[in-house]
Formats: structure tokens, C-alpha cells, sequence
């Protein structure tokens, strides 16, 4: 599966509104992104705002594509609008579209899986 980062921002004077927000989702949403490919999606928020989301999509999808196939659902759009309050610093704009890609510099599994093949030639 291939697993995505991305960062966004969250307005620092809202964390405990994101943090709320966030517990539980929307049982419609969830149900949303997991039938868009999206799996074992976290989210980890800075004290400054920072937010880091880790994805891992289903085979052969990017993030791109598990992204257009949830906001072609009802519920995503109800959802980004109820989130957008808590954005910064464009509160006015979709949260999901200001996130920014991270790429990967680093995976042990992936390492680990090349030192074992080249130790057992």
C-alpha cells in the first residue's frame, strides 16, 4: 500500500475546536474516506497548529485519487466546510485542498526488506 504524509495548518487559537472536532468523526465520513481507499489515516497536531496526516491508500491509488474520490461525496463537503473555521490562515478556503505532500526520505520496512534480500544471495 502506498502510505502518504502531508502538513496543513490549524489555527493555534482553535487546537481544542480541531481536537473536539476530531473525537469522534462523523461516522459518515469515516465511512466515506475508508470506501475512497483511504487506511490507517492518523493525525498528529503541533501545539503551534502544524497538522501531519499519514495515509496509506488502497494498491494502485494515489493520494490524488482517494482525495477526488471522497469529495465526490455528500458528506466530505458538509465536513470541509465545518472544518474550514478552524484553518488557518485562509479560513474561507477548503482544508483539504491547502494540504501540502511530504515526501518520504526514509522507510525502515522498505530498508530492512533490501538488506535482507542482498544478505540472503
Amino acid at each position: 500500500m502506498p502510505r502518504y504524509c502531508f502538513t496543513g495548518q490549524v489555527d493555534p487559537a482553535r487546537l481544542d475546536e480541531y481536537r473536539a472536532h476530531h473525537a469522534p468523526v462523523w461516522p459518515e465520513m469515516l465511512r466515506a474516506l475508508r470506501d475512497a481507499g483511504w487506511g490507517d489515516y492518523t493525525l498528529h497536531l503541533r501545539d503551534d497548529g502544524l497538522l501531519v496526516g499519514v495515509v496509506d491508500t488502497a494498491e494502485g491509488t494515489t493520494l490524488a485519487q482517494a482525495q477526488a474520490a471522497v469529495e465526490q461525496t455528500p458528506v466530505n463537503a458538509l465536513w470541509q466546510a465545518e472544518s474550514a473555521r478552524l484553518f488557518a490562515p485562509d479560513p474561507a478556503q477548503r482544508p483539504d485542498r491547502t494540504f501540502t505532500a511530504v515526501p518520504a526520505v526514509f522507510d525502515l520496512t522498505a530498508q530492512l526488506e533490501q538488506l535482507d534480500e542482498q544478505e540472503n544471495r
